[in-house]
C-alpha cells in the first residue's frame, strides 16, 4: 500500500484542544483523550489528567498561535457580583429575565446599578464563551461596557474576544482604553503583546510582554516573550515589503525579485480564496521568508512540515530566485489556513483546515484512493473525530495518512454539494456549533455517514 509522499510536504497550523471545565475555566492542551473516568492531555509541562466528572466538554482544534491566551478574570466577589453571577447562570442556561431586571434598575442613574447590569452581561458572556458561542459572548461583553464604560476588566474581556477572532486592531483599541483606566494592570500589557504580535509588530510585542513580566510573573507571558524574541532576533536584519493584504519580511540573502513575486502571487491567491469562501480577513497577513535552517530554528516544527501558518505564513525559500509552481502551491495552501482560521474564529478542526487547504492548492485524491480504500475495507480507517485536533505530534507516515483522508472527505463534500455548503458549514462552526452538528445541519450527515460516503465517492470516482 503506497501513499504519495507529496503529502509530507504539506503543512499544518498550530492547533490545540481546549478542555472546558464545569466551573467555566479553560485549559489549552494537545492530544486530549478519554481514558476510563479520566481526561488525559498533554501540556508544555508534561502529561496530565483530570477527573471526567469536572469536565463540561472538549473543544477540538482551537487555534492558539503556538501558545495559549487565557482571558482576564473579573472579580465578581466585590459588591453583589457573586450573587448576580449565580442568579444569571442557573439550570445550565442564562436567565435573560433577570438580566432585563438588572437593566431596568439602571434607570435610577445609580453607578452601583450600572455595575450590576454590567456584571450580569459579563456572566452571560463568560457562559457563552465556555460553550463556544463567541459571537454572543462578544455581544454581551460589549453590552456590559455600555453600563460600565471605564471598567478595565470589561475592556480587557472585549479585547480578549477580538484576539480570539484574530481582530487585532479592534483588540488594541479596547486595550488602549483599558490602559488609561488601569495603567499598571499586567493583563493589559499581556493582551497588548498578543495584539501587536498578531499585527506582526515584534518590537512592540516584546516591549509589552517585558512590561507585563515586570508587573507580575506569568508563565504564559514568559513563553510568549521567548518566542517573540526569537522572531525579533531572526528578523532584525530582514527587509520588508507590503502589498494590499500582506506584510512580508525576508532574509537579506533572499532575492528582492522573489519577494515581489511572492507578494504578487499571494494577492492573486487572496482574490481566489476570497471568492470561494465569501470572506476576507480583517487585517494584513504577515509572511516570513526563511532559509531552511532559520525555519527549523524558529518554528521548531516536526521534520515533515514544509511550511507553517501560526498566524503568520512562515515559508522556507532557500535556493529559490524566482516563483515556482511548488512555491505558489505552498503559498496558496498556507494562505487558505489564514482565511479558515479567521472565518471560523479558530474553531475549524484540522481535517477541514487541511482538506480545504489541499483542495485550494489543486490536489485531488486519485493517487491515494486505492490505498485509502484498502485501509477502509480492512476496518482500519481513522475516525474523523481523531482528525479534529492537532497533528503536530504525528510521525511522518501518520501525517501523510491524515492528509490523505482529510482531502478525500473534503473532496467528497465539495463534489457532492458544492463549495456553498462548505461555506455554510464553516459559518456554523464559527458561530459555535460543533463540527458534527454543523455537518448535520447542512448535509444531514454525521461523521459515520461522511466516512461511508467518502469511501463510496473514492470507489466511484477513482476505482478502475
Amino acid at each position: 500500500m503506497v501513499f504519495s509522499v507529496a503529502f509530507a510536504l504539506g503543512s499544518v497550523g498550530v492547533w490545540a484542544d481546549t478542555i472546558v471545565l464545569k466551573n467555566g475555566h479553560r485549559i489549552s492542551a494537545s492530544n486530549v483523550v478519554e481514558i476510563g473516568d479520566k481526561i488525559q492531555y498533554e501540556t508544555s509541562v508534561g502529561e496530565l489528567s483530570l477527573p471526567k466528572s469536572i469536565v463540561d466538554h472538549v473543544e477540538k482544534g482551537s487555534y492558539v498561535s503556538n501558545m495559549a491566551i487565557t482571558p482576564p478574570v473579573m472579580d465578581t466577589a466585590r459588591g453583589n457580583g457573586g450573587e448576580i453571577e449565580h442568579a444569571v447562570i442557573h439550570g445550565g442556561s442564562i436567565d435573560r429575565e433577570y438580566i432585563a431586571k438588572l437593566e431596568s434598575e439602571t434607570r435610577s442613574g445609580s453607578a452601583a446599578a450600572g455595575m450590576d447590569a454590567a456584571v450580569g452581561h459579563h456572566a452571560a458572556a463568560s457562559f457563552e464563551l465556555a460553550h463556544g458561542d463567541m459571537d454572543r459572548a462578544l455581544a454581551d461583553e460589549r453590552t456590559a461596557l455600555t453600563y460600565a464604560p471605564d471598567e478595565a476588566l470589561l475592556l480587557m474581556n472585549v479585547a480578549y474576544l477580538h484576539l480570539r477572532r484574530s481582530e487585532y486592531r479592534q483588540s488594541l483599541d479596547y486595550l488602549e482604553r483599558a490602559q488609561r483606566s488601569a495603567p499598571n494592570n499586567p493583563d493589559v500589557a499581556k493582551l497588548s503583546g498578543w495584539a501587536y504580535y498578531g499585527m506582526n509588530k515584534m518590537p512592540e510585542a516584546v516591549a509589552q510582554w517585558k512590561r507585563a513580566l515586570a508587573l507580575r510573573p506569568d508563565a504564559e507571558v514568559q513563553a510568549a516573550l521567548e518566542k517573540a524574541e526569537r522572531d525579533k532576533g531572526e528578523e532584525e536584519s530582514y527587509k520588508e515589503n507590503e502589498s494590499a493584504h500582506f506584510t512580508l519580511r525576508y532574509s537579506g540573502s533572499a532575492e528582492p525579485a522573489l519577494a515581489r513575486e511572492v507578494l504578487r502571487t499571494l494577492e492573486t491567491h487572496y482574490t481566489r480564496i476570497n471568492s470561494e469562501l465569501n470572506f476576507a480577513p480583517p487585517d494584513s497577513i504577515g509572511v516570513i521568508l526563511y532559509t531552511q535552517q532559520a525555519f527549523a530554528d524558529i518554528t521548531r516544527a516536526p521534520g515533515w512540515v514544509g511550511a507553517l501558518n501560526d498566524g503568520r505564513l512562515r515559508i522556507p525559500v532557500q535556493g529559490l530566485s524566482s516563483m515556482t509552481e511548488e512555491l505558489s502551491r505552498v503559498l496558496k495552501h498556507e494562505l487558505t489556513h489564514s482565511f479558515v482560521q479567521q472565518k471560523t474564529h479558530g474553531r475549524a478542526p484540522t481535517w477541514i483546515q487541511e482538506g480545504l487547504a489541499q483542495w485550494m492548492e489543486g490536489k485531488r485524491s486519485g493517487e491515494n484512493a486505492a490505498a485509502l480504500l484498502e485501509i477502509y475495507g480492512d476496518g482500519h480507517a481513522i475516525s474523523l473525530g481523531n482528525l479534529e485536533g492537532s497533528w503536530m505530534g504525528f510521525p511522518g507516515d501518520g501525517a501523510v495518512y491524515a492528509y490523505a483522508w482529510a482531502l478525500a472527505y473534503f473532496e467528497y463534500i465539495v463534489q457532492a454539494n458544492g463549495m456553498g455548503d462548505m461555506e455554510r458549514i464553516l459559518d456554523r462552526i464559527g458561530a459555535g456549533s460543533s463540527t458534527e452538528s454543523a455537518l448535520h445541519d447542512v448535509l444531514h450527515s454525521d461523521y459515520d455517514d461522511l466516512m461511508r460516503s467518502g469511501a463510496d465517492y473514492l470507489r466511484r470516482t477513482y476505482s478502475r
